[in-house]
Order: structure tokens, then sequence, then C-alpha cells
């Protein structure tokens, strides 16, 4: 995007890009269309370098601080400059000369707000929640020693339905920034945009899911940032239990209804399953024997 705005519209462009504003509003520094793009190509490619090899001389214990900074990072830099870029295009579209660019404050300021948010997202999105596991259980509950809380925590994604949903993003977003930066007319790119803009926002929702068991029970959350999210009280839940399905079992990938009842499918194999109100929900995470075990430990203790 930051190379193919400013080439995709060359032939709307003068031969110089006004690329700085003063502080009143006005143009005061230019490049050649070439450097124009080049330039903000090369910043992305210094700052994806840089937390690339800081992310591998980081020690291992830092390894989910590591993570959510360059979530920051490399989502506001991102925005920030494919906004920055796109501002500038527009500023310089069909105009003769350098110097009759528009202003480029108020794209600037909302690609800001965007980015600053996008960030947040993103720090959410990669943080980890704190757990503990208790002792490994050789079948379907376990001892819980007087005075001690145990909580077990399990989390998997599936990466095609990530890819999916990132290619239905960027097709969302290339459509957002043409409209943004003057290439296109808004309503035929907010056409093309709400729909894969939509897709991308579900396939995520459904392509990676936590489960936790605590004292209070079992929580299911779902997507990156953990929500929407499913919770069942532990003296609600009948039974736990692991089983081992497959995608042709439940009807395909991510949150599926059958025969079988509700199956949250992100791999095939072993998933915990619980019935509770006399209807099955089951979830493909990995040690779902642990989670069963706990479930049922703690129901025991549990009144009813």
């Amino acid at each position: 995007m930051l190379v193919g705005m400013p080439l995709a519209a060359s032939g709307r462009l003068p031969e110089r890009l006004a690329t700085h504003w003063s502080g009143a509003g006005e143009p005061d520094s230019s490049m050649p269309l070439w450097a124009a793009a080049a330039f903000p190509a090369l910043i992305w490619t210094v700052l994806t370098v840089g937390v690339t090899l800081g992310s591998r001389r980081a020690g291992p214990d830092s390894g989910g601080a590591i993570r959510g900074w360059t979530g920051v990072t490399l989502t506001t830099g991102g925005i920030f400059l494919v906004g920055g870029q796109a501002s500038v295009v527009r500023a310089n579209l069909d105009r003769s000369d350098w110097r009759e660019a528009g202003s480029v404050t108020s794209l600037v300021v909302a690609t800001a707000v965007v980015a600053a948010t996008a960030g947040a997202l993103a720090w959410l999105a990669t943080r980890q929640e704190p757990a503990t596991q208790g002792q490994a259980a050789d079948g379907p509950s376990m001892d819980i020693p007087e005075g001690q809380r145990l909580a077990w925590f399990s989390r998997t994604s599936n990466p095609w339905l990530q890819m999916t949903s990132a290619g239905t993003g960027l097709v969302a977003l290339t459509a957002a920034v043409a409209a943004v930066g003057g290439l296109t007319d808004p309503l035929p790119a907010l056409i093309l945009m709400a729909p894969f803009a939509l897709a991308s926002v579900l396939v995520l929702g459904c392509a990676s899911v936590q489960a936790r068991v605590s004292e209070e029970g079992l929580k299911v959350s779902f997507g990156p940032l953990g929500w929407p999210a499913r919770r069942w009280a532990v003296q609600d839940i009948e039974s736990a239990r692991v089983d081992h399905r497959t995608p042709a079992q439940v009807g395909g990938w991510g949150y599926r209804l059958s025969g079988l009842g509700t199956t949250v499918m992100l791999r095939r194999g072993e998933c915990l399953v619980v019935r509770a109100k006399g209807k099955d929900f089951a979830v493909s995470v990995d040690d779902a024997e642990r989670g069963a075990a706990l479930l049922n430990s703690l129901g025991a203790k549990s009144p009813r």
C-alpha cells in the first residue's frame, strides 16, 4: 500500500509531491514521486526489522510483554504510515504543482486516533492471562489440597482461519485507503469494504478460543480480545469429560451445532466436553483431561 498508492495515482499527481506541511497547513517541502513512495516503505522495513531483532534478543521470561509491545508497535506504526501516505496522495491529487497541495491536518489527526485505538486493541489481544495449573490427573478427577485454589487455562487457534480473516480484512482496508486517498469514489469502496470487513471480524472471532476452569466454573472466550465469552457456574455443570472429535463429525470448522451438541472446532483431536442442563458443549483445546478433572473435582465439592 505504501508504494502502490502513489504509483497507482501517478497519472494524477505532479512530478514532485508535497510531503511536509508548516504549522499553518501550507506545504513547505517536497519529494520526487519515487522517493515519496519509497521513503515510508523504508521506514516500515526498518521498524519491522528492529522489532524482530528486539524480540529475538529478549529473554524468555519477557515473552508476554514482548508480544504485547510488538503488536502495539507494528499495529500503530503500520496504520499511521498507511494513513499518512493516503493523506499525502489525496492532498497532491490533481494538482499541477506540489505547492498547490491541500491540507492534511484532518486526515492525519483521524489517522492518529485510529492508530492509537488499534494499538490499544492490539495490546489487549496479545496480553496473556496468568494462570496456574494443578497436578496431572490420571482420571476424570483430581485431589485438591485443603486451603489451595487451582485453576486451569488453555487456548487454541486455527492459523488457516486467521489467514482468511487477514485476507478479507486486507481487501476491506485497501478499499478504505483507496477511498481516503481519492483513488476511487467512496460509494463503490464502501460497497466492497462492508462485506469483507464483516467477514474478517466474524472469522477472526472464531479463529481462536480460550478456556479457563476455576472455582467460578468454566469460561470459554472467543477471538483475540477474549470477547464474546460463555460461562458456566460449577454447580450448573453436571459432568465434564474428554472426547475425540473431528470436523467431519461436527460439520466443519468454527462454532458448530450438530447432533453432538455445540462444538468449537479449531483443530481435530481431544475436546473438553461439559454437560449442563442436559446439553453438551465441547471446545477443542489442549490438555482437556486436566481441565475436565478439575471441573469434576470442583463440582463434587460444590453444593448443588
